[in-house]
């Protein structure tokens, strides 16, 4: 059996439990949830919207030994969770717009999940994030809105040709 990809969201508890899409992934048994940054894995990549490195396909070496690591925290508060040391290696995700229902079209207001799931499809583990995905009604429009960037991104060699590609798509953007 493929061995899976290790996931784990520092949960900081400042959301609806009944809308938290990580309290969902975590009843489904897909990911582990960790109340404490200290629980966090070492050398994991994690998933930081104020990191100055992009993600990108070549950081699937370091998901797969060492995991995937998001934080679910509200966006009023995320930078104060983020200054505090977080262990692991920062990465930003690329240009992507929301599926979801409260920040649906915008762009960078990711859930959890959808963050997640971007990071896997970008690494090349799309089984993975399509798996994430399926446990909500509307994982698929996420996937519908961001499909043709996800697929570029996924080609980059590295975090610059993720710039690059989002530069173009936001280019393209402004010129419509």
């Amino acid at each position: 059996m493929e061995r899976r990809v290790r996931i784990v969201v520092y949960h900081a508890r400042q959301c609806d439990p009944k809308k938290c899409t990580a309290l969902k992934l975590s009843r489904h048994g897909l990911i582990r949830i960790v109340s404490q940054l200290r629980f966090l894995p070492k050398r994991a990549i994690v998933l930081n919207p104020f990191s100055e490195t992009a993600f990108s396909p070549a950081d699937r070496q370091r998901i797969e030994q060492h995991g995937l690591v998001a934080l679910d925290c509200s966006w009023e508060h995320a930078e104060k969770v983020l200054s505090g040391h977080v262990r692991g290696t920062s990465r930003c995700l690329p240009l992507l717009v929301a599926g979801n229902p409260v920040n649906f079209g915008k762009p960078t207001k990711l859930t959890t999940v959808e963050a997640l799931a971007a990071a896997l499809i970008i690494a090349g583990f799309e089984e993975e994030a399509r798996e994430l995905l399926s446990v909500f009604t509307w994982g698929h429009t996420f996937l519908d809105l961001n499909g043709e960037r996800l697929g570029k991104y996924s080609t980059a060699r590295n975090s610059a040709e993720v710039v690059e590609l989002q530069k173009t798509f936001m280019y393209s953007v402004r010129k419509s």
